[in-house]
């Protein structure tokens, strides 16, 4: 499948980018609702007060049945009446909606408030659950998920469990209160709820006569719990709801310009002609905006280098094609005559045209590898003061005649660049001055820094500038050579490369006239600009 399908089937489906907003905002919103639902602080405030409320009820009672159910068996002993302990305990229960148990000081169980009497024995009453007036579904989907939680959590309470002959010691909480200290117990049940029971012993003057224990299920917080989460999950949809509207205009503002950006690039990249252009975004102002400005610079920048390769192999070809036509010319004309004297001045011209060639091949060689070495090789710190020194030793040891070099430089004339490279351009311009100057004549170069920049500046005693060439001479393959000198010998690539790799450095590269005081040009100056190290 190539790209363009691919973008056209990116665009009929949701976009990643949308996916994934829509993920991490409702994954944050899932997970502080997930936190909220589970009302740990607020389940034990309400079991604390619930427990309060239960250990209030048993006292009163305990002082009730201290009062009320009991008889005397000696001079310093009394006991419970069992029956009306037990008359009493339920009455006492009925209208609480707990339920009473009574042991006695040796663990057996006097009274319960569910057991009655009856012709047959005891019968043992079961209060059925209130029914079921909420969410069915809503409400087992809570209750799993307490037990992730409390799994999740390691928080297992004991569970609640009765023998069907009771006795003291099957809870903990009794045996405390018949050693005269009243405590209270949460104890979890086959399903999700809770029993909360509360036990305080039953005195007569400071005698322990039994345990009353009270004991209830969590129906009532269950209740409140599930109306509190009921009311979060309606703000939850509530907040669902924006989260997933303005998420999805939030990836809309993001993956949508994205997608023009794409689509607009592919029909840039297969299209031949320029109509297709990169949408202007820059009213944005945000980072879409501003690669959307950057994507429109780097096409104009990519136009702009197809159309200087094209020029440059244009230029190459004109280049080539002369001395080309000139070395066919001079080949097919030696086939044809006989004077060994003219066939040795063609043989000349044969070779001065492959010489050219040669030149001219080699130089456009190294403006093509140019762009490429600069892109990869890594700067270092350069120090211009040395390395023009050392320039200048050598072309003086290489050239005894000619014109003379004097260099003016001061110490710390250091910049991050390529050393050979710059060492090329200051090359390029010490050549370019001393072809210009009389033999006699004196090139200075000058290096100071400027600000933040060093600057270089060559002055030659030549000819100069042609007027209104100042940066035409900066062109591909222009030559203006002084008068005698051999056609062909530059081939006009040498200040334009120099002007590309001073430019690459961050720097700039001009050239102008030198004029005396009354006006008259007396030679040519460049001037190279390098921002310092």
């Amino acid at each position: 499948m190539d790209k363009e399908s691919r973008l056209r089937r990116g665009r009929r489906r949701p976009s990643p980018i949308t996916r994934r907003i829509l993920a991490i905002n409702l994954l944050a919103l899932i997970i502080l609702v997930a936190g909220l639902l589970y009302l740990g602080e607020y389940r034990r405030s309400l079991i604390d007060t619930e427990l309060t409320s239960l250990r209030t009820q048993a006292e009163m009672f305990a002082a009730a049945l201290g009062e009320g159910a009991v008889t005397a068996t000696g001079a310093s002993e009394q006991r419970l009446i069992k029956e009306t302990a037990h008359q009493l305990v339920r009455r006492l229960a009925q209208t609480t909606g707990t339920r009473a148990r009574l042991f006695a000081p040796n663990g057996a169980l006097i009274a319960d408030s569910r057991l009655l009497l009856g012709p047959g024995g005891m019968v043992q009453v079961e209060e059925l659950p209130p029914p079921e007036t909420g969410n069915v579904v809503l409400s087992a989907l809570l209750d799993f998920y307490d037990r992730f939680v409390k799994h999740l959590l390691a928080e297992n309470m004991p569970l609640y469990h009765e023998n069907p002959a009771q006795k003291a010691s099957d809870y903990p909480e009794v045996l405390r209160a018949l050693a005269g200290e009243a405590s209270g117990t949460v104890r979890g049940t086959e399903g999700s709820e809770m029993m909360l029971s509360v036990a305080v012993p039953v005195k007569r003057y400071k005698q322990v006569l039994g345990a009353l224990m009270l004991s209830k299920e969590s129906h009532d917080i269950d209740a409140v719990l599930f109306q509190l989460r009921l009311n979060i999950l309606k703000i939850f949809v509530v907040a669902l709801a924006v989260t997933v509207a303005l998420s999805l205009y939030l990836a809309g503002t993001i993956a949508r310009p994205i997608r023009h950006l794409a689509a607009a690039a592919e029909r840039v990249r297969r299209s031949h002609s320029r109509q297709h252009n990169i949408p202007d975004l820059a009213g944005r102002k945000d980072e879409i905006g501003e690669l959307a400005m950057s994507l429109r610079d780097m096409t104009d920048a990519l136009w702009q280098r197809m159309d200087a390769i094209e020029r440059f192999a244009a230029d190459v070809a004109h280049e080539i094609k002369n001395p080309l036509t000139s070395l066919r010319s001079a080949v097919e004309t030696a086939v044809r005559i006989q004077d060994p004297e003219q066939q040795r001045r063609l043989m000349t011209i044969i070779k001065e045209d492959v010489q050219r060639l040669d030149r001219l091949i080699s130089d456009i060689s190294d403006a093509s590898r140019l762009d490429a070495e600069l892109s990869r090789a890594e700067q270092e710190p350069v120090d211009l003061g040395r390395m023009l020194t050392t320039l200048v030793d050598v072309h003086e040891t290489t050239n005894e005649k000619g014109p003379r070099i004097r260099l003016e430089k001061v110490d710390g004339l250091v910049v991050n660049g390529l050393e050979g490279r710059l060492a090329q351009v200051v090359r390029n311009l010490i050549a370019n001055a001393c072809s210009f100057s009389p033999p006699d004549a004196t090139v200075a170069i000058r290096a100071a820094p400027a600000d933040d920049w060093i600057r270089v500046q060559i002055d030659d005693q030549g000819p100069g500038i042609p007027e209104g060439k100042e940066k035409a001479i900066f062109e591909r393959f222009y030559s203006e050579r002084p008068d005698g000198e051999k056609f062909g010998t530059h081939s006009g690539l040498g200040l334009s490369i120099s002007k590309q790799i001073v430019e690459a450095h961050g720097g700039t590269i001009a050239a102008e006239n030198r004029r005396d005081a009354g006006g008259k040009v007396i030679g040519a100056r460049f001037v190279i600009r390098l921002p310092a190290a």
